[in-house]
Order: structure tokens, then C-alpha cells, then sequence
């Protein structure tokens, strides 16, 4: 290939990504589809760098619900987080190490907590693989709200961490991204208002670790800060800006007191001033 070509596959690239951006999060799915109809040559590409909203399984064997998504998928095979087998069943599937396994399973039942406490609820998953100078792993987080037909909404977060062990710290490389989506109204009286978005952030921190559980307790914070800080920036984005709109083409308030509130403003600016 040569370097014209590169340039045009990669600006092509560049278009595609800023488009699925723009594009609601929760219909990314068939907007990738179709997107990958009109470019196949982009089909790798884009599946690797495009986040799509987490799907739920039932592992048979322990009746628990786990997520999936590329991290513990091997082949056509995803790999359930309680029973540590592969759904449907391989014999080769790619597998954590026992002592990976075992924090794995640790950090499962502590996100399960962290889930119930922040999200009343919801479904997350773990999922750890090993690297030469430590390991890597992601925290899934899923919670759909559904209470009427009018009312609807869904929270998807992908934290990506990649742990690079030292003596007595490590280095903590924190990836997520929040993908959220509420969708209200369609009766007979009004339309349909979808408030939909989705934010990445990076974190790298690097910590003590005393024994290997206390790297659960260091990405559990990392977790909670990043997860944090991008709920207040979308409430601060998406529905403060849909309020500001909102109060531009209907006053809360009567006129005359919106009036009566801005001479009073523009008395004691004056006061101020003199």
C-alpha cells in the first residue's frame, strides 16, 4: 500500500470515528453496521475502536448474569466471571493464571458491591489477563432503567486498566468511558425528548501495594473518581445545557418578576460601582 493510500485510509478512519461520536450512543450498534457496509476495509479498524453498549448473559452454572464485550471473547465463545468456562463451551479459551484467577474472582464480588452501593442495582463483571511485567483488566458496569413504557434509560461503563508491577508500588493506567442514554415521553400529548452521550477518561496513578488484594482496592478508587467525575460533567453538559434551552424558550417565572429581578441587579451593580 502505499503512502497516498495509507493517508486516505486513515483519514477515512478519522471521518468514521468523529461520525460514531456524533451519533446517538444507544443505536451504535446498527450506525456500525451500516457504517461498516459503506467501508469493509475499515471493519477492523473500527471494531477495535469503537465501544458498544454491554450485553448481559445468564451463566447457566451459577445462575449469575455477567457481561460481555471483546475483553472476554475467544472466537465466537465468551468467557462467564463466576464459573471461569466458556459459553458455548471451548476447550482452548484463553484463561487468566491461578493466581490472576483468583483476584479476579475477588474483584468480581467487590465490583458487585461497588455496583449495588453507587447503582441500586445493575449487573458488572471483571475480567483479568496477564502481562509480562503484571496484568491488565477491565471493570464492565451496566444498569438500565426501564419503569413504563414512557420512561426509559441506560448506563454502560468500560474502565481499561493496565497494572505494570514495581517492588512495593505498581503504575495504574486507567482508560473509561460512560456511555448514557434516557429517552422520555411518546404519549399521545407529546413527543419523544432523547438526552444521549457518551465521555472518555484517562488516569494514571502510581501506588504502594502491600499484598495483591490491594490492587482490587487501588482500582476501586481509580473507578470511583473517574466514574464520578464524568456523571457531574454530563449532568453539567447534557442537562444543564437542555435546561438552559428549556428556560430560553419558557421562563420558570413570571416576566414581570424576571424584570423586576434584573433592575434589582442592575441597582446594586450600580451601587457597587459608585
Amino acid at each position: 500500500m502505499s503512502d497516498s493510500e495509507e493517508q486516505q485510509l486513515q483519514q477515512q478512519l478519522d471521518c468514521a470515528l468523529d461520525l460514531m461520536r456524533r451519533l446517538p450512543p444507544q443505536n451504535v450498534e446498527q450506525n456500525l453496521v451500516s457504517l461498516l457496509e459503506i467501508a469493509p476495509e475499515l471493519t477492523e479498524d473500527l471494531l477495535s475502536s469503537i465501544d458498544q453498549p454491554l450485553k448481559v448473559r445468564l451463566d447457566t452454572r451459577t445462575g449469575k448474569e455477567y457481561l460481555i464485550c471483546d475483553y472476554n471473547r475467544d472466537g465466537d465463545s465468551y468467557r462467564s466471571p463466576w464459573s471461569n468456562e466458556y459459553d458455548p463451551p471451548l476447550e482452548d479459551g484463553t484463561m487468566p493464571s491461578s493466581d490472576l484467577r483468583k483476584l479476579e474472582m475477588s474483584a468480581n464480588y467487590s465490583f458487585n458491591t461497588y455496583k449495588e452501593l453507587y447503582f441500586n442495582g445493575g449487573v458488572s463483571s471483571v475480567y483479568l489477563w496477564d502481562l509480562e511485567d503484571g496484568f491488565a483488566g477491565v471493570v464492565l458496569i451496566k444498569k438500565e432503567s426501564n419503569e413504563s413504557s414512557r420512561t426509559k434509560g441506560s448506563w454502560d461503563s468500560i474502565h481499561v486498566v493496565e497494572v505494570i508491577r514495581k517492588s512495593r508500588t505498581a503504575i495504574y493506567k486507567l482508560t473509561s468511558t460512560v456511555m448514557l442514554y434516557t429517552v422520555t415521553g411518546g404519549n399521545k400529548a407529546g413527543g419523544i425528548m432523547n438526552l444521549s452521550g457518551s465521555l472518555s477518561n484517562q488516569d494514571e496513578r502510581e501506588l504502594p501495594v502491600e499484598n495483591p488484594n490491594a490492587h482490587i482496592a487501588n482500582i476501586g478508587h481509580m473507578v470511583e473518581d473517574a466514574e464520578t467525575k464524568m456523571r457531574n460533567k454530563l449532568e453539567a453538559v447534557y442537562f444543564g445545557k437542555t435546561r438552559d434551552i428549556l428556560n430560553e424558550l419558557r421562563s420558570p417565572d413570571s416576566l414581570q418578576l424576571a424584570r423586576q429581578r434584573n433592575m434589582l441587579q442592575s441597582e446594586l451593580l450600580g451601587q457597587l460601582r459608585s
